[in-house]
């Protein structure tokens, strides 16, 4: 194991920088379509205690799952797996960022999205993680504080939980399932070793890529439902329509079994552009709205 001094890219690492940074892309996303104004103090704010947030879950992740990061190859060279960081030391940074993350979003923001933030770290960190070398389930706990982001940018503008906020949220935990199901399938030998409790090093491919097949349904239907709660228009409704067909026709190839080997890959990188493509079309009709309402 390596004794190098520990880094700033290290910290940084801890934290899952592109993971860190999607959830504040999804918060932002909250925020814009969000009924209501929010001040731009208040807005930054609402990204800030985000991203502290997903750090400080993060990093406590890390540090519980250390002995099994040294056994996969993708996780191996972890900071805390390779020693370059102290447990202890790790221990003092997520819980600083958790306890900012709660203090920037109580006094800037508002104290629901303050307590979200909490749940989320919470659920991720003391209920998510230890679950996931006991059953395959710890997938659909930790989806939980997964999909907390856009909610967070929505209770961030109008200080309440609603049906258009739980619908939101409700896209980003059911595109968890596919996504990460894709994963698990790709790197099922890895998490066999780790003894990470996924579902096809449990109950096989076949049930893992059944299970993506109706959580893509799933997230279909509800990616339909913002158009009646008016959190998107007749522009999103055309492009998730499309989007739905194109990544529900993918999910049934995978139940076909050998038609494509690659498919777990295949199917990651399409969940990859599925979600930001539907949030762009959140977005963009938000503002065709605006300027034919002006």
């Amino acid at each position: 194991m390596s004794k190098k001094n520990s880094t700033f890219k290290d910290y940084i690492e801890l934290c899952k920088p592109r993971i860190t940074f999607f959830c504040i892309i999804m918060t932002a996303g909250g925020v814009v379509l969000a009924p209501g104004n929010i001040s731009l103090l208040s807005f930054i704010m609402t990204l800030v205690g985000t991203a502290l947030s997903v750090a400080s879950a993060n990093t406590f992740n890390m540090i519980y799952e250390r002995n099994s990061d040294k056994l996969m190859k993708r996780t191996r060279a972890r900071p805390i797996a390779m020693g370059r960081v102290k447990v202890k030391n790790a221990l003092i940074y997520a819980t600083i960022l958790g306890m900012l993350s709660i203090f920037i979003l109580s006094f800037f923001v508002n104290s629901l999205t303050a307590i979200l933030s909490f749940a989320a770290i919470a659920s991720y960190s003391l209920i998510y993680t230890p679950l996931k070398s006991k059953t395959p389930l710890a997938l659909v706990i930790g989806a939980f504080p997964g999909a907390m982001p856009p909610l967070l940018g929505w209770t961030a503008v109008n200080n309440q939980i609603d049906l258009a906020g739980l619908a939101l949220f409700g896209v980003l935990f059911a595109w968890q399932m596919p996504h990460f199901i894709a994963i698990a399938i790709y790197h099922k030998d890895d998490y066999a070793k780790a003894n990470i409790k996924v579902v096809p090093a449990v109950r096989g491919d076949q049930v893992a890529k059944t299970q993506a097949f109706f959580w893509s349904i799933a997230l279909i239907l509800i990616s339909f439902l913002l158009v009646p709660l008016k959190v998107g228009g007749l522009v999103y409704f055309i492009i998730a329509i499309a989007l739905g067909i194109w990544f529900l026709r993918l999910s049934i190839i995978g139940l076909k079994k050998d038609l494509m080997p690659n498919w777990p890959r295949k199917f990651f990188l399409a969940s990859l552009v599925y979600l930001p493509v539907l949030v762009f079309a959140l977005v963009i009709d938000r503002f065709v709205t605006l300027i034919l309402n002006n």
